[in-house]
């Protein structure tokens, strides 16, 4: 296969995999995109769009000369009309801040369109949706409501239902997927990072997750999307599977995507999670804290502007975290709580992006009344059940 445009996206991102690493053999799980005698007949002769991003390697597979091959260049490759490459939130390379605008373009190599649906404008449009007849969804989700992958696949689902499109599922499996935790999303607090009524850890695979939104008639006007999943093999829920590329620029460690869960609420503070740091969503801090851990945020590549960018920050350093320890607690408030106590300002610690995040209100009047992360994590137990016996039918993987 001839370079592309598309396999020079992913060496370029060889420098970001510390943390990273390949399964070895004896748990190597089969990828949906790897099933090849399932899907292609299903997609022979027809136009095909894609939603995928840098993730979207075939198998995940890493070789002494980079990445594995992509899959719009394995579709070309194997006669595929490929017509579209739908990118989500960072863009298709992965490497753009968090809600940046993302131009749409054309790949020069394969001259396939990029359509950046954080681009602006009408991505779902009329115009764009009739260059396809099925869509294809590969990209790698680490299972949280507030990371926004699965918001637009929801709004591919609804807008391929509204045109008469097929969508097929190549699933991957949930990093975060051995677990579920947190309040279910409170609709008054449905935003661009909490579009669906499921716990802040949902615990499913994306293709379970698309399954959930048709049986659960959450596609608006009581749309039904033609959804096919294509499962992956040998994955089940108590697996903890280490991915081989970074998600988003910010998540470039598997200790990162762990602490996602708990170090994400930092975003609707004013203290720092270490974005413009080697290792954002593995530290916390602030100048006016006084712990004796310092780091400093800069402008690096995916955190052009990030808070208290050249502020010497204190604060804790949880990289020598047991990962042991990180999986049992699940969401840890106590990160929060500690910040929140050490700059002694009250209300003003927050911003109003909190509640978003958190999507119930009661999670900061909580802190504000001294709760403890222990009582604050009880307080949502029931929703843990609900949500657990609600999303049972839609599993294609064993629970733990």
């Amino acid at each position: 296969m001839r370079p592309t445009f598309i396999h020079a996206i992913l060496a370029s991102l060889l420098i970001c995999i510390q943390g990273f690493s390949a399964p070895t053999q004896n748990e190597r799980i089969i990828l949906g995109d790897e099933r090849f005698e399932e899907y292609i007949p299903l997609i022979n002769g027809k136009r095909v769009a894609v939603f995928s991003n840098h993730t979207g390697i075939v198998g995940d597979k890493v070789t002494e000369s980079g990445y594995g091959p992509h899959l719009v260049d394995v579709l070309i490759e194997k006669g595929i009309s490929v017509r579209a490459i739908f990118s989500p939130e960072h863009g298709f390379r992965g490497t753009a801040d968090a809600g940046e605008r993302v131009r749409s373009e054309v790949d020069d190599k394969t001259g396939v369109e990029i359509i950046s649906l954080y681009g602006g404008g009408d991505a779902l449009g009329k115009s764009n949706m009739d260059k396809f007849d099925i869509l294809l969804v590969d990209i790698q989700d680490v299972g949280l409501r507030y990371y926004t992958y699965y918001i637009s696949m929801l709004h591919l689902m609804e807008a391929c239902a509204r045109s008469g499109k097929e969508v097929i599922i190549l699933d991957r499996p949930n990093p975060n997927g051995f677990y579920v935790d947190g309040p279910i999303l409170d609709p008054e607090y449905k935003s661009g990072v909490g579009a669906l009524p499921i716990t802040t850890v949902h615990g499913m695979t994306l293709g379970e997750l698309a399954l959930m939104i048709n049986g659960e008639g959450w596609l608006s006007d009581g749309l039904k999307c033609d959804l096919k999943v294509i499962p992956c093999l040998g994955y089940d829920h108590s697996m903890k599977p280490q991915l081989v590329v970074p998600p988003s620029p910010n998540l470039k460690t598997m200790r990162a995507i762990y602490l996602y869960a708990s170090t994400c609420y930092f975003e609707g503070t004013i203290a720092s999670l270490g974005r413009g740091t080697d290792n954002p969503f593995e530290l916390f801090g602030h100048p006016d804290m006084s712990a004796p851990f310092t780091f400093t945020p800069r402008s690096v590549p995916g955190a052009k502007n990030p808070p208290l960018k050249d502020k010497l920050c204190h604060g804790y350093d949880l990289r020598d975290k047991p990962l042991e320890d990180i999986w049992a607690e699940g969401i840890n408030l106590d990160y929060i709580i500690t910040a929140y106590n050490e700059l002694s300002i009250g209300d003003k610690f927050f911003t109003s992006f909190f509640d978003k995040l958190a999507g119930v209100g009661y999670i900061r009047d909580m802190i504000l009344s001294g709760a403890s992360a222990k009582e604050i994590k009880d307080s949502w137990k029931d929703d843990v059940k609900v949500f657990k016996a609600r999303r049972r039918p839609y599993l294609l993987y064993p629970e733990t």
